[in-house]
Protein backbone atom coordinates (compact mmCIF):
# COMPACT_ATOMS: atom_id res chain seq x y z
CA UNK A 1 0.00 0.00 0.00
CA UNK A 2 1.01 3.58 -0.97
CA UNK A 3 1.86 6.21 1.68
CA UNK A 4 -0.86 7.93 0.20
CA UNK A 5 -3.09 5.75 1.60
CA UNK A 6 -2.52 6.52 4.99
CA UNK A 7 -3.53 9.79 5.17
CA UNK A 8 -6.90 10.71 6.36
CA UNK A 9 -9.62 12.23 3.23
CA UNK A 10 -12.37 14.44 2.78
CA UNK A 11 -14.35 15.60 -0.02
CA UNK A 12 -17.82 16.48 -0.87
CA UNK A 13 -19.50 13.13 -2.25
CA UNK A 14 -22.37 14.78 -3.50
CA UNK A 15 -22.49 15.93 -6.99
CA UNK A 16 -21.56 19.76 -8.48
CA UNK A 17 -24.88 22.10 -7.77
CA UNK A 18 -27.83 22.93 -5.98
CA UNK A 19 -29.25 19.99 -4.03
CA UNK A 20 -31.72 19.47 -1.35
CA UNK A 21 -28.96 17.34 0.83
CA UNK A 22 -25.31 17.21 0.11
CA UNK A 23 -22.68 15.05 2.00
CA UNK A 24 -19.23 15.64 3.55
CA UNK A 25 -17.35 12.53 3.61
CA UNK A 26 -14.39 11.79 6.05
CA UNK A 27 -12.15 8.70 5.96
CA UNK A 28 -9.39 7.63 7.78
CA UNK A 29 -7.79 5.29 11.05
CA UNK A 30 -8.98 7.03 14.53
CA UNK A 31 -11.38 9.41 13.68
CA UNK A 32 -12.89 9.29 17.00
CA UNK A 33 -10.62 12.60 18.62
CA UNK A 34 -11.62 14.53 14.87
CA UNK A 35 -15.34 14.06 15.55
CA UNK A 36 -15.30 15.41 18.86
CA UNK A 37 -12.69 18.14 18.01
CA UNK A 38 -15.75 18.88 15.11
CA UNK A 39 -18.76 18.50 16.21
CA UNK A 40 -18.06 18.92 19.87
CA UNK A 41 -19.58 15.81 21.26
CA UNK A 42 -18.78 11.75 20.05
CA UNK A 43 -21.16 10.06 18.12
CA UNK A 44 -22.99 6.73 18.52
CA UNK A 45 -22.00 3.89 15.99
CA UNK A 46 -23.71 3.70 12.85
CA UNK A 47 -26.50 6.15 14.45
CA UNK A 48 -27.70 9.37 12.78
CA UNK A 49 -27.58 12.41 14.70
CA UNK A 50 -29.62 15.78 14.04
CA UNK A 51 -27.09 18.80 15.12
CA UNK A 52 -25.55 21.84 14.27
CA UNK A 53 -22.17 21.84 12.42
CA UNK A 54 -20.39 24.48 14.23
CA UNK A 55 -17.53 26.83 12.97
CA UNK A 56 -14.08 27.59 15.05
CA UNK A 57 -16.29 30.55 17.23
CA UNK A 58 -19.02 27.84 18.09
CA UNK A 59 -21.61 29.51 15.33
CA UNK A 60 -23.34 26.89 13.18
CA UNK A 61 -22.98 26.66 9.60
CA UNK A 62 -25.51 24.81 9.32
CA UNK A 63 -27.76 21.52 11.02
CA UNK A 64 -27.81 18.36 9.64
CA UNK A 65 -27.23 14.30 10.16
CA UNK A 66 -23.70 13.36 11.22
CA UNK A 67 -23.12 9.66 10.89
CA UNK A 68 -20.15 7.92 11.98
CA UNK A 69 -19.17 4.09 11.06
CA UNK A 70 -16.18 2.42 12.72
CA UNK A 71 -13.51 0.56 10.88
CA UNK A 72 -14.50 -2.18 9.60
CA UNK A 73 -17.66 -1.63 8.99
CA UNK A 74 -17.73 0.98 6.49
CA UNK A 75 -17.36 1.90 2.88
CA UNK A 76 -13.70 2.19 2.77
CA UNK A 77 -13.47 -0.25 5.73
CA UNK A 78 -11.56 2.64 7.76
CA UNK A 79 -13.77 5.20 10.29
CA UNK A 80 -16.44 7.37 7.89
CA UNK A 81 -17.72 10.28 9.26
CA UNK A 82 -20.50 12.15 7.23
CA UNK A 83 -21.99 14.67 7.38
CA UNK A 84 -25.37 15.49 5.73
CA UNK A 85 -26.47 18.98 5.69
CA UNK A 86 -28.05 21.62 3.06
CA UNK A 87 -26.84 20.71 -0.80
CA UNK A 88 -25.93 24.26 -1.29
CA UNK A 89 -22.15 23.93 -2.76
CA UNK A 90 -21.21 27.35 -0.49
CA UNK A 91 -22.74 25.63 2.23
CA UNK A 92 -20.47 22.22 1.35
CA UNK A 93 -17.49 23.99 0.78
CA UNK A 94 -17.63 25.57 4.37
CA UNK A 95 -18.16 22.32 5.70
CA UNK A 96 -15.12 20.95 3.59
CA UNK A 97 -12.99 23.96 5.13
CA UNK A 98 -14.27 23.28 8.53
CA UNK A 99 -12.55 19.70 8.30
CA UNK A 100 -9.79 21.33 7.20
CA UNK A 101 -8.93 23.36 10.03
CA UNK A 102 -10.21 21.17 12.65
CA UNK A 103 -8.05 18.46 11.57
CA UNK A 104 -5.17 20.73 12.30
CA UNK A 105 -5.01 19.47 16.01
CA UNK A 106 -7.02 16.18 15.74
CA UNK A 107 -6.38 14.46 12.62
CA UNK A 108 -2.99 16.58 11.23
CA UNK A 109 -2.18 14.61 7.78
CA UNK A 110 -6.29 15.02 7.12
CA UNK A 111 -6.00 15.99 2.90
CA UNK A 112 -8.56 16.53 -0.06
CA UNK A 113 -8.97 12.84 -1.33
CA UNK A 114 -8.48 12.31 -4.79
CA UNK A 115 -10.93 11.01 -7.61
CA UNK A 116 -11.97 7.91 -6.81
CA UNK A 117 -10.02 7.26 -3.52
CA UNK A 118 -12.39 6.58 -1.31
CA UNK A 119 -13.72 3.36 -3.40
CA UNK A 120 -9.84 2.58 -4.27
CA UNK A 121 -9.73 2.50 -0.46
CA UNK A 122 -12.37 0.09 -0.47
CA UNK A 123 -10.72 -2.08 -2.73
CA UNK A 124 -7.63 -2.17 -1.19
CA UNK A 125 -9.13 -3.25 2.06
CA UNK A 126 -10.82 -5.98 1.34
CA UNK A 127 -14.42 -5.21 1.22
CA UNK A 128 -14.63 -4.81 -2.77
CA UNK A 129 -12.93 -6.54 -5.47
CA UNK A 130 -11.73 -4.55 -8.62
CA UNK A 131 -14.61 -5.58 -10.91
CA UNK A 132 -16.76 -4.57 -8.10
CA UNK A 133 -15.07 -0.93 -7.52
CA UNK A 134 -15.54 -0.46 -11.39
CA UNK A 135 -19.67 -1.27 -11.31
CA UNK A 136 -19.78 1.78 -9.14
CA UNK A 137 -18.39 3.85 -11.60
CA UNK A 138 -20.82 2.31 -14.02
CA UNK A 139 -24.04 2.27 -11.88
CA UNK A 140 -22.83 6.25 -11.19
CA UNK A 141 -22.59 6.73 -15.47
CA UNK A 142 -24.91 4.12 -16.55
CA UNK A 143 -27.33 5.84 -19.48
CA UNK A 144 -29.75 3.28 -19.86
CA UNK A 145 -32.04 1.54 -17.46
CA UNK A 146 -30.14 -1.96 -18.61
CA UNK A 147 -27.23 -0.54 -17.98
CA UNK A 148 -28.02 0.55 -14.64
CA UNK A 149 -29.49 -2.90 -14.04
CA UNK A 150 -26.58 -5.08 -15.24
CA UNK A 151 -23.97 -2.19 -13.23
CA UNK A 152 -25.80 -3.71 -10.24
CA UNK A 153 -25.42 -6.88 -10.76
CA UNK A 154 -21.74 -6.62 -10.99
CA UNK A 155 -21.57 -4.23 -7.81
CA UNK A 156 -23.93 -7.21 -5.74
CA UNK A 157 -20.92 -9.42 -7.26
CA UNK A 158 -22.08 -11.94 -9.96
CA UNK A 159 -19.23 -10.82 -12.50
CA UNK A 160 -16.82 -11.93 -10.06
CA UNK A 161 -18.43 -14.96 -8.27
CA UNK A 162 -18.18 -16.15 -11.90
CA UNK A 163 -14.34 -15.13 -12.46
CA UNK A 164 -13.70 -17.18 -9.01
CA UNK A 165 -15.82 -20.16 -10.45
CA UNK A 166 -13.35 -20.35 -13.28
CA UNK A 167 -10.04 -19.52 -11.36
CA UNK A 168 -11.44 -22.12 -8.84
CA UNK A 169 -11.64 -24.54 -11.49
CA UNK A 170 -8.54 -23.98 -13.13
CA UNK A 171 -6.51 -23.80 -9.93
CA UNK A 172 -7.59 -27.74 -9.51
CA UNK A 173 -6.60 -28.53 -12.93
CA UNK A 174 -2.97 -26.71 -11.95
CA UNK A 175 -2.73 -29.08 -9.63
CA UNK A 176 -2.91 -32.24 -10.81
CA UNK A 177 -0.64 -30.67 -13.76
CA UNK A 178 1.92 -29.88 -10.97
CA UNK A 179 1.11 -32.92 -9.26
CA UNK A 180 2.30 -34.77 -12.72
CA UNK A 181 5.77 -33.02 -13.04
CA UNK A 182 6.43 -32.97 -9.10
CA UNK A 183 6.21 -36.65 -9.03
CA UNK A 184 7.39 -38.33 -12.96
CA UNK A 185 8.44 -41.67 -11.02
CA UNK A 186 4.44 -42.58 -10.07
CA UNK A 187 2.76 -44.92 -11.89
CA UNK A 188 -0.41 -43.55 -11.23
CA UNK A 189 -1.76 -41.07 -14.61
CA UNK A 190 -3.13 -38.02 -12.40
CA UNK A 191 -4.34 -36.31 -15.73
CA UNK A 192 -5.99 -39.36 -17.31
CA UNK A 193 -7.37 -40.48 -14.10
CA UNK A 194 -8.57 -37.17 -13.27
CA UNK A 195 -10.37 -36.84 -16.66
CA UNK A 196 -7.86 -33.75 -17.38
CA UNK A 197 -9.13 -32.64 -20.70
CA UNK A 198 -12.66 -33.35 -19.70
CA UNK A 199 -12.21 -30.55 -16.57
CA UNK A 200 -10.50 -28.39 -19.37
CA UNK A 201 -13.41 -28.94 -21.80
CA UNK A 202 -15.93 -27.82 -19.02
CA UNK A 203 -14.04 -24.95 -18.26
CA UNK A 204 -13.87 -23.85 -22.16
CA UNK A 205 -17.47 -24.02 -22.27
CA UNK A 206 -18.08 -22.16 -18.93
CA UNK A 207 -15.28 -19.46 -20.13
CA UNK A 208 -17.52 -19.19 -23.24
CA UNK A 209 -21.03 -18.54 -21.53
CA UNK A 210 -19.37 -15.86 -19.27
CA UNK A 211 -17.47 -14.29 -22.33
CA UNK A 212 -20.97 -13.98 -24.25
CA UNK A 213 -22.53 -12.54 -21.18
CA UNK A 214 -19.60 -10.14 -20.64
CA UNK A 215 -19.92 -8.84 -24.40
CA UNK A 216 -23.18 -8.33 -23.57
CA UNK A 217 -22.67 -6.06 -20.56
CA UNK A 218 -19.76 -4.25 -22.36
CA UNK A 219 -22.41 -3.60 -25.14
CA UNK A 220 -24.33 -2.14 -22.95
CA UNK A 221 -21.66 0.35 -21.57
CA UNK A 222 -20.21 1.43 -24.59
CA UNK A 223 -22.54 0.94 -27.16
CA UNK A 224 -21.91 1.38 -30.59
CA UNK A 225 -21.51 4.26 -33.15
CA UNK A 226 -23.71 4.66 -36.17
CA UNK A 227 -22.96 7.05 -38.72
CA UNK A 228 -25.27 7.93 -41.42
CA UNK A 229 -24.64 8.67 -44.60
CA UNK A 230 -24.93 9.37 -47.82
CA UNK A 231 -25.63 12.14 -50.95
CA UNK A 232 -27.16 15.61 -49.90
CA UNK A 233 -30.95 15.18 -49.67
CA UNK A 234 -31.50 11.76 -49.16
CA UNK A 235 -32.82 12.54 -45.78
CA UNK A 236 -29.83 11.92 -43.21
CA UNK A 237 -31.02 14.94 -40.99
CA UNK A 238 -34.42 13.71 -40.48
CA UNK A 239 -33.43 9.94 -40.11
CA UNK A 240 -31.55 11.43 -37.12
CA UNK A 241 -34.42 13.14 -35.99
CA UNK A 242 -36.91 10.12 -36.56
CA UNK A 243 -34.63 8.07 -34.47
CA UNK A 244 -34.08 10.52 -31.56
CA UNK A 245 -37.58 11.61 -31.15
CA UNK A 246 -36.61 15.09 -31.72
CA UNK A 247 -35.79 17.59 -33.82
CA UNK A 248 -31.90 17.87 -33.22
CA UNK A 249 -30.72 18.67 -37.34
CA UNK A 250 -31.95 21.56 -39.39
CA UNK A 251 -34.06 19.95 -41.87
CA UNK A 252 -34.59 21.94 -45.68
CA UNK A 253 -34.58 20.69 -49.37
CA UNK A 254 -31.28 22.55 -49.87
CA UNK A 255 -28.67 19.97 -50.74
CA UNK A 256 -25.67 20.62 -48.29
CA UNK A 257 -27.96 22.15 -45.40
CA UNK A 258 -25.79 19.20 -42.85
CA UNK A 259 -22.54 21.28 -42.80
CA UNK A 260 -21.01 19.70 -39.58
CA UNK A 261 -21.71 15.86 -37.82
CA UNK A 262 -24.43 16.18 -35.54
CA UNK A 263 -24.86 13.59 -32.90
CA UNK A 264 -27.14 12.08 -30.54
CA UNK A 265 -27.32 8.80 -28.27
CA UNK A 266 -30.17 6.81 -28.21
CA UNK A 267 -31.49 3.56 -26.82
CA UNK A 268 -33.27 0.63 -28.15
CA UNK A 269 -33.80 -1.95 -25.70
CA UNK A 270 -31.68 -0.57 -23.27
CA UNK A 271 -28.72 -0.30 -25.79
CA UNK A 272 -26.61 2.78 -25.91
CA UNK A 273 -26.49 3.96 -29.65
CA UNK A 274 -24.35 6.81 -30.36
CA UNK A 275 -25.98 8.10 -34.01
CA UNK A 276 -23.89 10.98 -35.78
CA UNK A 277 -25.40 12.78 -38.69
CA UNK A 278 -23.02 13.56 -40.97
CA UNK A 279 -22.71 16.35 -44.33
CA UNK A 280 -23.58 15.31 -47.58
CA UNK A 281 -21.06 13.14 -49.63
CA UNK A 282 -20.07 14.70 -52.85
CA UNK A 283 -17.83 17.00 -54.77
CA UNK A 284 -18.39 20.69 -53.90
CA UNK A 285 -16.34 23.71 -54.28
CA UNK A 286 -17.66 25.38 -51.22
CA UNK A 287 -14.72 25.23 -48.82
CA UNK A 288 -16.93 24.70 -45.83
CA UNK A 289 -18.97 22.25 -47.27
CA UNK A 290 -15.63 20.45 -48.18
CA UNK A 291 -14.09 20.32 -44.39
CA UNK A 292 -17.86 18.86 -43.51
CA UNK A 293 -16.92 16.08 -45.99
CA UNK A 294 -13.97 15.34 -44.68
CA UNK A 295 -15.13 15.25 -41.06
CA UNK A 296 -17.72 12.69 -42.79
CA UNK A 297 -15.62 10.96 -44.09
CA UNK A 298 -13.61 10.57 -40.36
CA UNK A 299 -16.90 9.45 -38.19
CA UNK A 300 -17.07 6.85 -40.99
CA UNK A 301 -13.73 5.17 -40.84
CA UNK A 302 -14.38 5.51 -36.99
CA UNK A 303 -18.20 3.70 -37.10
CA UNK A 304 -19.01 0.34 -35.42
CA UNK A 305 -21.56 0.53 -38.38
CA UNK A 306 -22.93 2.98 -41.51
CA UNK A 307 -26.53 3.54 -42.73
CA UNK A 308 -26.26 4.34 -46.51
CA UNK A 309 -28.76 6.32 -46.72
CA UNK A 310 -30.43 6.62 -50.26
CA UNK A 311 -33.50 7.97 -51.77
CA UNK A 312 -35.84 5.89 -53.64
CA UNK A 313 -37.36 8.83 -55.37
CA UNK A 314 -34.13 9.31 -57.35
CA UNK A 315 -33.50 5.95 -58.95
CA UNK A 316 -34.32 6.85 -62.08
CA UNK A 317 -31.74 9.63 -62.04
CA UNK A 318 -28.60 8.06 -63.84
CA UNK A 319 -26.37 10.79 -62.39
CA UNK A 320 -27.49 9.85 -58.60
CA UNK A 321 -27.27 6.32 -59.17
CA UNK A 322 -23.53 6.85 -60.18
CA UNK A 323 -22.60 8.81 -57.28
CA UNK A 324 -24.09 6.52 -54.83
CA UNK A 325 -21.98 3.50 -56.53
CA UNK A 326 -19.29 6.23 -56.07
CA UNK A 327 -19.80 5.85 -52.52
CA UNK A 328 -20.12 2.50 -52.09
CA UNK A 329 -16.98 1.65 -53.74
CA UNK A 330 -15.08 4.77 -51.07
CA UNK A 331 -17.05 2.83 -47.96
CA UNK A 332 -15.75 -0.78 -49.42
CA UNK A 333 -12.01 1.30 -49.60
CA UNK A 334 -11.69 2.46 -46.10
CA UNK A 335 -14.18 1.22 -43.95
CA UNK A 336 -12.06 -1.64 -41.90
CA UNK A 337 -13.25 -5.27 -42.33
CA UNK A 338 -15.99 -5.91 -40.65
CA UNK A 339 -17.91 -3.16 -40.25
CA UNK A 340 -21.69 -3.51 -41.45
CA UNK A 341 -22.99 -1.25 -43.44
CA UNK A 342 -27.01 -1.24 -43.80
CA UNK A 343 -28.67 0.03 -46.90
CA UNK A 344 -31.53 2.47 -46.00
CA UNK A 345 -33.70 3.12 -48.57
CA UNK A 346 -35.77 6.47 -47.49
CA UNK A 347 -38.67 8.33 -48.59
CA UNK A 348 -41.35 5.63 -48.84
CA UNK A 349 -43.64 7.47 -48.23
CA UNK A 350 -43.34 9.47 -51.31
CA UNK A 351 -44.98 6.67 -53.42
CA UNK A 352 -41.28 5.70 -54.72
CA UNK A 353 -40.80 1.96 -56.13
CA UNK A 354 -38.89 -0.42 -54.02
CA UNK A 355 -34.77 -0.46 -54.48
CA UNK A 356 -33.95 -3.43 -56.73
CA UNK A 357 -32.14 -5.46 -54.93
CA UNK A 358 -29.34 -5.86 -57.81
CA UNK A 359 -27.74 -2.30 -56.50
CA UNK A 360 -27.03 -3.14 -53.04
CA UNK A 361 -25.34 -6.05 -51.77
CA UNK A 362 -25.90 -5.41 -48.13
CA UNK A 363 -28.37 -5.77 -45.83
CA UNK A 364 -31.52 -3.15 -46.99
CA UNK A 365 -34.21 -1.53 -45.02
CA UNK A 366 -36.72 0.29 -46.71
CA UNK A 367 -38.83 2.98 -44.73
CA UNK A 368 -39.92 6.51 -44.34
CA UNK A 369 -38.15 9.18 -42.77
CA UNK A 370 -40.94 11.30 -42.48
CA UNK A 371 -43.59 9.04 -41.55
CA UNK A 372 -41.89 6.61 -39.18
CA UNK A 373 -42.45 3.80 -41.64
CA UNK A 374 -39.81 1.12 -41.38
CA UNK A 375 -38.42 2.65 -38.63
CA UNK A 376 -38.71 -0.75 -36.13
CA UNK A 377 -36.94 -2.76 -38.52
CA UNK A 378 -34.14 -0.70 -39.31
CA UNK A 379 -33.84 -0.15 -34.75
CA UNK A 380 -34.22 -4.61 -35.17
CA UNK A 381 -31.55 -4.65 -37.85
CA UNK A 382 -29.41 -2.45 -35.61
CA UNK A 383 -29.44 -4.21 -32.42
CA UNK A 384 -28.80 -7.54 -34.60
CA UNK A 385 -25.44 -5.39 -36.12
CA UNK A 386 -24.57 -4.79 -32.60
CA UNK A 387 -24.83 -8.27 -31.26
CA UNK A 388 -27.34 -7.83 -28.68
CA UNK A 389 -29.61 -10.95 -27.60
CA UNK A 390 -32.99 -10.17 -26.46
CA UNK A 391 -32.82 -12.72 -23.60
CA UNK A 392 -29.85 -10.92 -21.72
CA UNK A 393 -31.77 -10.23 -18.32
CA UNK A 394 -28.55 -12.07 -16.53
CA UNK A 395 -26.11 -9.72 -18.10
CA UNK A 396 -23.55 -8.09 -15.85
CA UNK A 397 -21.83 -4.80 -17.14
CA UNK A 398 -18.14 -5.47 -18.08
CA UNK A 399 -15.69 -3.00 -19.52
CA UNK A 400 -13.21 -3.64 -22.39
CA UNK A 401 -9.97 -4.48 -20.14
CA UNK A 402 -12.44 -7.30 -19.17
CA UNK A 403 -13.30 -8.74 -22.45
CA UNK A 404 -9.83 -8.68 -23.32
CA UNK A 405 -8.68 -10.54 -19.99
CA UNK A 406 -11.37 -12.96 -21.22
CA UNK A 407 -10.20 -13.21 -24.65
CA UNK A 408 -6.24 -13.78 -22.88
CA UNK A 409 -7.49 -16.68 -20.86
CA UNK A 410 -9.70 -18.03 -24.10
CA UNK A 411 -6.36 -18.39 -26.11
CA UNK A 412 -4.23 -19.90 -22.83
CA UNK A 413 -6.90 -22.36 -22.43
CA UNK A 414 -6.59 -23.45 -26.29
CA UNK A 415 -3.05 -23.70 -25.93
CA UNK A 416 -3.56 -25.85 -23.08
CA UNK A 417 -6.18 -28.30 -24.50
CA UNK A 418 -3.37 -28.90 -27.78
CA UNK A 419 -1.03 -29.58 -25.73
CA UNK A 420 -3.22 -32.17 -23.54
CA UNK A 421 -4.38 -33.71 -27.38
CA UNK A 422 -0.93 -34.22 -28.59
CA UNK A 423 0.30 -37.59 -27.99
CA UNK A 424 3.28 -36.49 -25.89
CA UNK A 425 2.55 -33.15 -24.28
CA UNK A 426 5.08 -31.07 -22.99
CA UNK A 427 3.32 -30.40 -19.32
CA UNK A 428 6.08 -27.63 -18.17
CA UNK A 429 4.36 -25.56 -21.33
CA UNK A 430 0.76 -27.15 -20.03
CA UNK A 431 1.06 -25.97 -16.71
CA UNK A 432 2.74 -22.45 -17.92
CA UNK A 433 -0.47 -22.00 -20.11
CA UNK A 434 -3.04 -22.73 -17.59
CA UNK A 435 -0.73 -20.42 -14.93
CA UNK A 436 -1.04 -17.40 -17.31
CA UNK A 437 -4.93 -17.87 -18.12
CA UNK A 438 -5.12 -17.92 -13.98
CA UNK A 439 -3.53 -14.43 -14.06
CA UNK A 440 -5.57 -13.14 -16.71
CA UNK A 441 -8.40 -14.32 -14.72
CA UNK A 442 -6.74 -12.35 -11.31
CA UNK A 443 -6.62 -9.32 -13.09
CA UNK A 444 -10.28 -8.94 -13.51
CA UNK A 445 -10.77 -9.26 -10.22
CA UNK A 446 -7.60 -7.24 -9.07
CA UNK A 447 -5.87 -10.35 -7.01
CA UNK A 448 -3.08 -9.79 -9.71
CA UNK A 449 -2.73 -5.87 -10.66
CA UNK A 450 -0.42 -3.17 -11.21
CA UNK A 451 -0.41 0.18 -9.68
CA UNK A 452 -0.34 1.56 -13.11
CA UNK A 453 -3.90 0.07 -13.49
CA UNK A 454 -5.20 0.87 -10.26
CA UNK A 455 -4.36 4.97 -11.26
CA UNK A 456 -6.32 4.43 -14.60
CA UNK A 457 -9.08 3.25 -13.21
CA UNK A 458 -9.88 5.00 -10.20
CA UNK A 459 -8.81 8.25 -12.15
CA UNK A 460 -11.86 8.24 -13.64
CA UNK A 461 -14.37 8.33 -10.85
CA UNK A 462 -15.48 11.22 -9.38
CA UNK A 463 -14.62 12.95 -6.34
CA UNK A 464 -16.18 11.69 -3.41
CA UNK A 465 -16.66 8.62 -4.57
Amino acid sequence: MLARHQDPIAAIATAPGRGAVGIVRVSGRGLASFVQALLGRTLQARQAHYLPFPDARGQPIDQGLALFFPAPHSYTGEDVLELQAHGGPVVLQLLLARCLEAAQGALPRLRLAEPGEFTERAFLNDKIDLAQAEAIADLIDASTEAAARSAGRSLSGEFSREIHALRDALIHLRMLVEATLDFPEEEIDFLRKADARGQLSNLQQTLGAVMRRAGQGALLREGIKVVIAGQPNAGKSSLLNALAGAELAIVTPIAGTTRDKVQQTIQIEGVPLHVIDTAGLRESSDEVERIGIARAWEEIAGADAVLFLHDLTRLDAPEYVAADADIAADLARKLPDGVPVIDVWNKLDAGARAAPQAITGHEAVHLSARTGEGLDALRRQLLQVAGWQSAAEGVYIARARHIEALRAVDAHLMEAAAQLASDGPALDLLAEELRLAQNALNAITGEFSSDDLLGVIFSSFCIGK
